[in-house]
Parts: C-alpha cells; structure tokens; sequence
C-alpha cells in the first residue's frame, strides 16, 4: 500500500468560472495547469483518490459529502465522489469544494475521499496523517490543495510581508524537487503569519510521499494576485 502519484493545486474560488464570472478569463492559465495536473493523477491507476484541503477541524471526510460556492453568490454545489451509504453529514470547506470541482472536471473516475487538516496542527501530526492516508489502498493518489502566502504584495488579501516570497519560494522549490524534508521543515507559526493555507496540507504530502522516488514538476508558479499559488505533479519512479 504506497502513495504512486500526487497534484498539488491552489484553492481559490476564482478558479471555478461561474464564480470568476467576469474575470475568468484573468484565471485561464491558472485553471488549466491545475485541471492538467489532477488530469495526470488517472495515468497512475490509483485504486484510491484522497483530496486533501485546510478545514477548521482535522479528520476525513467521506465520499458522497457535498460543498459549494453559495458564500459567492454562486447556486453552484460539487459533491466528494459517491456516498458508500446514505448521505452523509455535514459540507465541504473552500478547499475540497474547489478540490472536487476539478475532479469532476477532470473526469477522475474510481474511489474519492477527503480529508481536512487544520491549520493548527503541528508538523508532525501532519506527515503521520499523510503516512495514515497512503496506507489506506494498495494505490493512492492524492489531490492536496493549498495556498501560499497571501502577502506577496501591498494590495495583497494580508498587505505586503519582505518574508513571504521566500518562503513561497521554498515551498516552490520543495515541491518542484519532491524534498519532503524541506516541506516538512515549514515553519508553522511563520505561515500563519504569512497566512499561506497549505502549510499543513503539502506537510501531509511530505508524510504521504516521504522515502519514495518521484519524478516532481512545478507546472506554474505566480502570485497574480498578491497570493502565492503554485501547481505541481508527482509521478511515482517505476510506479
């Protein structure tokens, strides 16, 4: 039972068209590198789809879970894959909304999951989560969404911080190199801080990934919006 593949995407409500109504067109290039990266995750033939995202509280979330983009003015609703049984309890958060959306539009057939990770959580809790996740089916892929810093410039969500393009730069950096360490060595009180809402989430991924072989790509890397959002893609070496 072993991770074979992972997408990392930003979560950003501007990524669904209906939602940027107007300024779809200024998210074009951004969607199509995420649809291509979770597009990629169907070459590894995972038994098993694990979407990961920043919730309030850390725990599964099963499929059949719905979400949406109501918050925005947007009658638009995604749900998790199938429910195994029933309809189950409570909604998705912004990530795995925007993270089910593009399982969908991605066309990612087979098992979907979620899994939300709180921004509190330490390191450690989340690379054990992520070792929990990819021993959970023989082949697991997993979709991780996460943002950046949201302080990359003066009109930025949180204003402008001199730290926050060098640590969006190393998390660029992580990723593009599968370096679970390095992804693992994010300082948790610097990211809130810088307030980047993937820390916890590519931690997970660090955990998940950590002592495998991969062949990693950071497919776009931009802050068009004074926030840092990196894609990339993970293919397991011989996987």
């Amino acid at each position: 039972m072993t991770l074979v593949a992972a997408a990392v995407c930003p979560h950003p409500p501007l990524l669904i068209p209906d939602v940027a109504a107007g300024a779809a067109q200024e998210a074009a290039a951004l969607r199509a590198a995420c649809l291509e990266a979770v597009g990629s995750l169907g070459s590894a033939r995972p038994d098993l789809v694990i979407l990961v995202g920043d919730a309030q509280e850390t725990g599964p979330r099963p499929g059949g879970q719905a979400g949406g983009f109501a918050g925005f003015g947007v009658p638009l609703d995604v749900t998790l894959g199938r429910a195994a049984d029933g309809t189950p309890d409570g909604r998705l958060p912004l990530s795995l909304s925007v993270g089910a959306w593009l399982l969908r539009e991605a066309r990612i057939a087979g098992v979907h999951r979620g899994f939300g990770i709180a921004e509190s959580t330490t390191s450690t809790a989340a690379a054990a989560s992520g070792v929990t996740l990819a021993g959970q089916a023989e082949r697991v892929a997993l979709l991780v969404m996460g943002d950046g810093s949201a302080r990359r410039r003066a009109k930025a969500p949180g204003a402008l911080d001199e730290r926050a393009e060098g640590f969006d730069l190393a998390v660029s950096t992580a990723l593009a190199g599968a370096d679970c360490d390095a992804l693992l060595d994010l300082d948790p009180d610097l990211a809130t801080d810088l307030m980047a809402a993937g820390r916890a989430s590519w931690q997970v991924l660090a955990g998940a990934g950590w002592g495998v072989p991969w062949r990693a790509e950071v497919t776009y890397d931009d802050a068009p919006y004074g926030v840092g959002y990196f894609v990339a893609t993970w293919q397991r070496e011989n996987g």
